[in-house]
Order: structure tokens, then sequence, then C-alpha cells
């Protein structure tokens, strides 16, 4: 499905019902927004991981612009507009345009930093935020590249020098990126399955090189003055063993939010939907209760 908005369409899908039968009555999920990372990824790989929160909600998944799907309906779209603040205006224009109240905002490494900047510039829209593996500011990326150089392999290294040169060019040096990096996205990496969650995802070169690249906005941007304006129940999940965005940016994001919770998943990397998929789910249904 799309929706028009602001100048270009984004792709968004639905997953569960928002009205559930419960005897004589229907019972309301509420909706969540659930935020993709990247950028340059799409919404593809919380699915099927995140349907057990079906439980209690109805997600709503979208593409960023540029990104996914959102690119196929609007190849044309500026370049110069893939990013972080774009991404806030459009991820609230969305949730007026389906008519939502106050959502739970879900939101995954680059998506936590978009679903933060979106709690902090519109409290009234967000009745509870998770933010999952991410960073409140570009020091996550000089530290990445640190651990990279000191404890990647020489295939590693490589594939990381290109990211960090903003010189992906092919959509299949991209997939070929993850694949080489997946041992440390995630501590179960498994070959084969990590292989089809690629083959079902569009990525885009783009994005991704804007962001990561020499003066993109991942490495400058810096949230913590506003992290104080949240006013929604907020949940902080990271990984022990997060190579590119390791605990103590989520510490850190727990001392600016008023009231937040932290946990740390002792045995998960970056991609703790794979690696602790169980405990994270039943982490976030506690929380919205």
């Amino acid at each position: 499905m799309y929706a028009a908005l602001r100048d270009t369409k984004l792709f968004f899908d639905v997953e569960g019902a928002g009205l559930v039968p419960d005897g004589p009555a229907l019972r309301e999920h509420r909706p969540a927004l659930v935020i993709h990372g990247g950028p340059g990824g799409d919404h593809s790989g919380f699915k099927p991981s995140m349907t057990p929160l079906t439980a209690a909600l109805q997600l709503i998944y979208f593409d960023h612009r540029g990104n996914g799907r959102s690119a196929l309906a609007d190849p044309q779209a500026d370049p110069a507009r893939f990013t972080l603040d774009e991404n806030v205006e459009d991820m609230e224009a969305l949730r007026r345009h389906l008519g939502l109240g106050p959502v739970v905002s879900i939101g995954t490494s680059y998506g936590g930093m978009v679903a933060m900047a979106h709690a902090a510039r519109y409290p009234e829209a967000v009745s509870h935020l998770v933010l999952v593996v991410t960073a409140a500011h570009g020091g996550f990326v000089p530290r990445a590249e640190a651990f990279v150089r000191a404890h990647g392999t020489a295939e590693q290294q490589a594939v990381c020098e290109t990211l960090w040169a903003g010189g992906f060019r092919t959509v299949e040096a991209t997939q070929h990126y993850y694949a080489v990096m997946g041992k440390l996205y995630s501590r179960r990496f498994e070959p084969a399955s990590a292989a089809e969650g690629r083959a079902r995802t569009l990525p885009t070169t783009e994005p991704l090189n804007r962001a990561f690249g020499p003066g993109g906005f991942l490495r400058s941007f810096d949230l913590r003055p506003e992290l104080g304006r949240i006013t929604a129940p907020t949940l902080i999940l990271a990984g022990r063993h997060d190579w590119i965005c390791p605990p103590d940016f989520s510490e850190e994001i727990h001392a600016l939010i008023p009231g937040s919770t932290l946990r740390i998943f002792e045995q998960s990397s970056h991609s703790i939907r794979v690696d602790e998929p169980a405990a994270m789910n039943a982490a976030i249904l506690r929380f919205v209760g």
C-alpha cells in the first residue's frame, strides 16, 4: 500500500487487526509504527520476527523515502532530502494520513534515531517509545570505524571502508557488505537464513552513502539537546556485544530521557531480533501493557 504525502509516496504495510473479537466485544489493539534502520534498507527484516507483537499491537511498517518500496514508488525522489529530519516529517505525515492518534513508536538502529527525534518534536503523537540498538549522536560512527579496524577481518575492513567512503555503487555491493558483516551484526548468524532475508530486501545505495560517507548526516547529527522533551514512556533495548551502537550509547539515552527504562540483552549484538527474539518481543509486550 502507498500513501501520497508531502512530496513523495511512502510504502506501508499493516500486520494484525486493529479491532479483535473478545467475547461479545471488540478489543482494540494499539497502532505501532515500526521504523527500519539503514538508511538504505527497508522494513522486510522485521518480518516475521516481530509478528508476536500482534498479540497486543497493530503493526504498521513503512519504508523511508528513497528506501525499499518507497524508492520504487518515487524513483525521482530528491536525494538531498534523504535525511533524518525529512524522515521524521514523513513519519508524522504518515501518522496523520492514516488518521491515527498517539502511536507506539518502535525504532531500530537508524529507525531509533528517527523515532527519538519524532517523539521529541511531536510528543503528543507518541504513547509509548521503544528504542532498539540505537544512538543519539554521530559519535557512534568513529567508534564503529575503530572497532572494525581493530577487530574485523580483512574482508570486513574492506567493505567497511566502502561504507565510510560513501562508495556503494550497486545493490550487489550493499548485499555483499551485509553478507560479510553478518557475523558482527548477529551472534547467531546463519548464512542460509541471512541470505533468504537479504533476498527479500530491496536495498538502495544513495541513502546509505549520504548517511555514512564523508560529510554524511549521521556523522554530525546530535539529538541529545532534544531528548528531555520526550514525554512518552520509553523503553531502551541494547545488545551487550553490539559493534555499531554499543550499549553505552543506550545508557546515555537512558540518562537523558526522563523516566526511561533500559534493558541490555547479554547474548545479543546489533540484531537482538535475531539473537534473542522471544525475549525482545516479551519485553516490548510487557512495556506496552
